[in-house]
């Protein structure tokens, strides 16, 4: 996994949407609510790891994750954490940002991890774990796309670029049903590279799109193998 993009909305709001990318075989718990260490969390679970790549947290917080660093890593034989269980424990960490900051990430396996709050204004900070050193900075609150360094190349991750950037000229309003469809689209590239992508043993499994609007949050959520559509409304 997977393809994350994210878009302001102007104050404390915005749109962050997830592709999936996955073997169509790996099972997944719809979004459900959870009670983590007595914080409510939202988010689908990975069947076998339990953990979760894309969760929301009533400490005005969402967290999303991508596998890989900075680029394509050889796996070693074992790790001694689970990257969707990092994801549940930053989601319900009193301050994420100084838990980030105090974290041991040896021997877990390279990610990426976007972190979104606004407990008072928006801000957006992006994590990434390489297996040997921690790169975490605060981050431009504007239009980003990131695309896993386990699937895509840098040849691959500007190209999705380029297709972000003219969805962006011909979107100059958000709204969620365009950027899911920029996120369903299969028709840009190859199979192998489209934003929803397929490949022999990987494919686009699922979108989420949370979308958050003053005092309510939309968390919308797409199977690609059901073909189940869930959408939860939050209030905060």
């Amino acid at each position: 996994m997977c393809t994350v993009t994210f878009l302001p909305l102007g104050g404390n709001n915005f749109i962050l949407t997830s592709n999936r990318d996955e073997n169509p075989e790996r099972e997944t718990v719809p979004p459900k609510d959870y009670l983590e260490n007595g914080v409510e969390l939202t988010y689908p679970k990975d069947k076998i790891a339990g953990g979760t790549w894309i969760g929301l947290s009533e400490k005005n917080r969402l967290i999303c994750l991508l596998n890989g660093g900075f680029k394509k890593h050889r796996r070693a034989k074992s790790y001694k954490m689970s990257r969707g269980v990092i994801v549940k424990h930053l989601l319900a960490s009193e301050n994420a940002i100084s838990e980030v900051n105090k974290f041991s990430f040896d021997g877990v396996e390279p990610f990426t991890i976007v972190l979104v709050e606004w407990s008072s204004a928006l801000e957006i900070y992006e994590l990434v774990w390489d297996g040997g050193k921690k790169y975490f900075e605060k981050i431009d609150n504007k239009p980003h796309i990131w695309s896993s360094s386990t699937l895509y190349d840098e040849v691959m991750k500007g190209q999705r670029k380029e297709w972000f950037t003219e969805w962006l000229n011909e979107n100059k309003a958000f709204e969620k049903e365009n950027i899911i469809a920029f996120h369903q689209d299969d028709s840009k590239g190859t199979p192998e590279i489209a934003v929803k992508m397929k490949r022999d043993l990987v494919e686009t499994v699922s979108t989420t799109c949370v979308l958050k609007s003053d005092a309510k949050i939309s968390f919308e959520y797409i199977s690609e193998i059901s073909s189940e559509l869930l959408e939860k409304e939050l209030q905060l």
